[in-house]
């Protein structure tokens, strides 16, 4: 039994407050670390045992299965087996399938409807661009999913969509929805978007349904409110119309999935439906140190629209937060694997380690040096970086270039990009050469192919030999330069043209990790004493190769996005630089919204950390196979001084954004104090040349004396990170620069003569 007694026992007095409150609406903002779960499961457990009520009628939405489970589990030792069973603790989408099938004939749907994955809904959606005729270079499939998914977040349908349409493009994609709806009826099918956009208009327009279900739910609890999106919140608000009992427990400072159509303005929307409703915030954290949450409000008291709330602990000071500022990537990737191997010295598990960053690219980096000093890693939520698929399709196609006779790469990429060569050809095909004992390639050579392959197949096949000839002929003179044969394969293939004609997120992410699979080509011609393609890829190779066993205990690397809901005792915060952390947002005129979204995207960063946190920012940066100078990071300039190791290099911010107060000095050459209050001091170092559109600078940097030098065609010069190259152009004006080609990485680059060395 849990009386009031128990609960103010177990509960702080916010906390008690939110589960003593059980009838009418209630707001509760919980912060970071502040035990939000601890909250709903008493609270459900008071309703149960004060209130008496049956579990049916108790209803807890969450987002995740791990979140329900553990709902679920906490409540079964709170009140017991016997007590809990009969809880509805769902998944929204786990919500909206077990309703549907239950009113299926009121939502006009068979009782054993079939739910379509990604893969599925793909299929019908070709099927319907065969039907109507649509080009899918004209309107490639994705983004025509894309548009159905996000208008079914808003409740709509595809009349709407036509009404609203202005251009072609529009008109196409709702007649391509149409279409694809009356596939899924004739199928019997639903999609995952159908569950909650047929439930939520079931609700709101069937008056007997919409009763039942108020009848039967008389207690509705969500978690993690701020990531609910139209659809979801018009489905609960129809479904507690009457009685009005519900429970919304999130956070907007932790509102991090707008991409996904998540849309943190449904807090101001509750307030505006339930003005009565009881508002309480959980602003005690019982995870992090004071240090990390002075930092953490620093940078999300800056947010412009916000509950206003501020995190404190009763935990103790904490070590400084550290900071680690590096010359460039590689250097910091190689100090934060020394400071993780540091830390496992003194004792923390590998499994209480992460380090962050802010996009899925910037783990390659870091992969390589935490296998070279042999400290096993998972990639928490993704896959490691030479085995994402497009990474591995340019491997295969690179592979091909030196061996075209090579079957596993030549069947991986043959119809990647789309060439229409289905698996029935290829499986033909495969035989046919198993028993002729040669290769695919060499049938494609001699057109010996199997009698049953179509004309089409044929045709397509014949496509990709001529193709991938005229591929390794032009590569053939570039061999020592394996990054310009990367860059042909990845624009000659059509791959560059199949991730550009499609510009979703996914297509973004998968572009950005192929333009750093080609910087990781120029830093390996830049080490190597005689680079080859060859020496690349079987440099690659061993590093697939795992440092240990799978039953190995690993330190966590994933993206911010990943570490929502999770904490960590020791924890690194990679790229802490404008551009790159914030990512978005940084650009003149870029969506305001953006930035919002960063700053709580660092604050999620920031509180995951329970006793350490280190924070590394660079000098430079290469990254998709350019050379950035960054700034460091605006949330780090706003963070106080008394938690830092030492103090932020002061950087010029442009017009409209955050100004940096002056912190001194430059730049160390990496490393942190911890504790020991490592200062920044300025670094005699010459800089390496930025790009004409890098950001200006009014820090340390020291330039390149190039007094009364005649600069002229032809001449011959030397850059710090490029190496040798030859004067093409001579620029004259406000600022002198220079185009010059650099044979080691066969590319022209526009750089400032003051960074330049003439050789004669």
């Amino acid at each position: 039994m849990i009386d009031r007694d128990a609960l103010a026992r177990e509960l702080n007095p916010p906390q008690l407050e939110a589960a003593l409150r059980t009838d009418g609406p209630l707001l509760v903002f919980a912060g970071a670390g502040s035990g939000k779960t601890r909250v709903i499961t008493f609270r459900v457990a008071h309703i149960l045992d004060e209130k008496n009520v049956p579990p049916w009628r108790i209803l807890a939405v969450t987002f995740t299965n791990k979140a329900a489970q553990e709902m679920r589990e906490r409540l079964h030792r709170i009140v017991g087996h016997e007590r809990a069973r009969g809880l509805w603790i769902s998944t929204f989408h786990a919500l909206g399938a077990r309703l549907l099938r239950r009113f299926h004939e009121r939502a006009g749907l068979r009782q054993d409807f079939a739910i379509y994955d990604d893969g599925d809904q793909r299929s019908v959606m070709n099927r319907v661009f065969d039907e109507l005729k649509i080009d899918e270079k004209f309107l490639p499939v994705r983004n025509v999913l894309g548009a159905i998914d996000r208008a079914k977040q808003e409740v709509l349908e595809p009349d709407d969509l036509m009404r609203q349409a202005v251009t072609l493009h529009d008109k196409q994609i709702a007649r391509a929805w149409e279409a694809y709806e009356k596939h899924l009826e004739k199928n019997g099918a639903v999609d995952f978007g159908d569950l909650l956009a047929k439930l939520t208009r079931l609700v709101e327009r069937d008056a007997s349904v919409r009763e039942e279900l108020q009848e039967q739910f008389q207690y509705l609890l969500v978690d993690e409110f701020q990531d609910t999106n139209a659809c979801q919140y018009r489905m609960l608000r129809a479904m507690v119309n009457e009685h009005r009992n519900l429970c919304v427990v999130g956070d907007d400072d932790q509102a991090i999935y707008r991409w996904r159509g998540a849309d943190v303005r449904n807090i101001q929307y509750f307030k505006r439906d339930f003005p009565d409703a009881l508002v309480v915030k959980l602003e005690q954290n019982y995870r992090s140190t004071q240090r990390i949450l002075k930092a953490a409000n620093a940078v999300i008291s800056k947010a412009q629209q916000r509950e206003g709330k501020t995190l404190f602990t009763r935990n103790g000071e904490g070590a400084p937060i550290e900071l680690m500022p590096c010359e460039d990537e590689r250097e910091e990737a190689r100090h934060i694997a020394h400071g993780v191997k540091s830390t496992l010295a003194r004792g923390v598990p590998a499994k209480e380690i992460a380090v962050f960053y802010r996009i899925h690219a910037q783990s390659r980096p870091l992969e390589d040096a935490l296998r070279a000093a042999n400290i096993p890693y998972m990639i928490y939520g993704g896959m490691r970086f030479y085995e994402r698929a497009e990474v591995k399709d340019i491997l295969a196609y690179l592979r091909m270039v030196l061996n075209p006779n090579d079957d596993v790469s030549l069947l991986r990429v043959v119809n990647t990009p789309a060439r229409k060569i289905g698996k029935t050809t290829l499986d033909r095909v495969t035989v046919h050469a198993t028993a002729r004992q040669t290769s695919i390639w060499k049938l494609l050579a001699t057109g010996d192919l199997p009698e049953d392959v179509g004309s089409a197949g044929r045709k397509a096949l014949t496509g990709f030999y001529l193709l991938m000839g005229e591929i390794r002929r032009e590569a053939a003179a570039m061999l020592e330069r394996p990054a310009e044969v990367g860059r042909l394969v990845f624009q000659k293939t059509g791959y560059a043209r199949m991730l550009e004609d499609n510009k979703d997120i996914e297509n973004e992410t998968r572009h950005e990790n192929i333009e750093e699979l080609l910087g990781s080509m120029h830093e390996y011609a830049e080490e190597a004493d005689e680079p080859t393609l060859s020496g690349y890829l079987e440099r690659v190779t061993l590093n697939e190769e795992t440092p240990a066993g799978e039953d190995v205990p690993k330190v966590s690397l994933m993206t911010v996005h990943s570490a929502k809901g999770l904490e960590f005792r020791s924890v690194y915060i990679a790229a802490m630089e404008d551009g790159m952390f914030p990512y978005k947002g940084t650009e003149l005129g870029s969506d305001p919204e953006e930035m919002e979204e960063e700053r709580r995207l660092a604050y999620v960063a920031i509180t995951r950390a329970r006793e350490h946190l280190t924070v590394s920012f660079t000098r430079f940066r290469q990254i998709f196979g350019q050379t950035r100078i960054n700034p460091p990071s605006r949330f780090l300039l706003e963070m106080p001084e008394e938690v830092l190791s030492g103090r932020v290099p002061r950087r010029h911010f442009g017009e409209g954004s955050t100004p940096s107060r002056d912190h001194g000095g430059g730049w160390g050459n990496g490393g942190g104090g911890g504790g020991g209050g490592y200062r920044v001091e300025r670094d005699p170092v010459p800089a390496r040349a930025r790009e004409p559109e890098a950001p200006a600078h009014d820090g340390p940097v020291l330039v390149r004396d190039n007094p009364a030098v005649g600069w002229q065609r032809g001449m011959r010069v030397r850059h710090m990170k490029f190496g040798t190259g030859t004067v093409k152009t001579v620029f004259t004006g406000a600022e002198l620069k220079l185009e010059v080609y650099f044979p080691n990485l066969g590319a022209t680059k526009t750089l400032l003569a003051e960074y330049l060395q003439a050789l004669g």
